[in-house]
């Protein structure tokens, strides 16, 4: 366990433990509760942690919607799913559900979130409510190591491309079919488009890491759908290489963070038959450059 100095809503100062999840990315977070206000030094050693370990897990949470945003608000501005209506009273906030006799889980391919807006989160807080009795894991892949793997001309070959991202590609679009059926938004799908580059420096760590996936990228800007598939397909089975990769294994309460800017997330589908339940917030990011 690593330990960071943590101070108590009662004044006492106490260990906040780190347990890193892999070699690639990811740690686990004790002795903390989100419920109370954190003060900004709090915050800054969380946010720290976060930077370094791109994925935070927070365990052993109860939390009201209300202290779910109130925590976002914490981490940055909390904006709306553009597809889907949120809680009610909690618009900000989006449900993740799928039922017991469903049979498609939502976002279930390797993505980064709404990489399809002009500006896309920089993070997404999800909050475990209801879970199966085994699996719904969340495999994350940690895109700086992606990035800084590939040989010194492919990173000359991709500099300076751009991808464009469109929110109605097939296989993202039917993970969040049954959903949107139930309370989905009327949008002008067409309108959801991101041009970003394929490879984004990021804003905080001033490090780069690769920006494609297979979710939402239609092609590479410039080229043709053939031209760009050869080049789009051998990214996106690197970027998911397993050294690459952590796994959360949810428990009800977790408060998992990662950063979009330089993370995929791709939430296993594995445990039909039951229901799972998490409360989603994204959070704003900027322009990716």
């Amino acid at each position: 366990m690593l330990g960071h100095l943590f101070n108590e809503k009662n004044g006492e100062t106490k260990v906040m433990r780190c347990q890193p999840l892999s070699p690639a990315l990811g740690a686990i977070i004790y002795d903390i509760d989100l419920s109370q206000p954190l003060s900004d030094t709090n915050c800054n050693e969380l946010r720290e942690l976060w930077l370094q370990y791109a994925v935070i897990v927070v365990r052993d949470q109860t939390l009201t919607p209300q202290q779910q945003l109130d925590f976002a608000k914490k981490i940055g501005e909390p904006q709306p799913y553009p597809l889907l209506k949120g809680l009610d009273g909690f618009d900000m906030i989006t449900p993740v559900l799928k039922r017991e006799d469903e049979k498609i889980n939502f976002g279930g391919l390797w993505h980064s979130d709404t990489t399809y807006q002009k500006k896309p989160p920089m993070a997404t807080l999800l909050y475990a409510r209801e879970l199966p009795p085994i699996g719904g894991d969340t495999l994350f892949a940690n895109q700086y190591l992606a990035y800084e793997t590939l040989s010194e001309g492919f990173k000359t070959t991709l500099a300076g491309l751009k991808a464009v991202c469109v929110s109605g590609k097939g296989k993202a679009a039917a993970t969040r079919s049954n959903r949107v059926a139930e309370t989905g938004i009327s949008v002008d799908e067409s309108a959801l488009i991101g041009i970003h580059p394929i490879v984004r420096t990021h804003p905080e760590t001033g490090k780069k890491a690769l920006y494609v996936n297979e979710g939402h990228v239609s092609h590479i800007h410039g080229w043709s759908s053939e031209e760009s598939s050869g080049l789009l397909s051998y990214l996106y089975k690197h970027m998911i290489k397993e050294e690459f990769q952590c796994r959360v294994n949810w428990k009800e309460g977790d408060i998992t963070l990662w950063d979009n800017r330089c993370v995929l997330h791709y939430p296993v589908n594995d445990y039909h038959g039951y229901r799972r339940l998490l409360h989603r917030i994204t959070i704003a990011g900027d322009v990716p450059h």
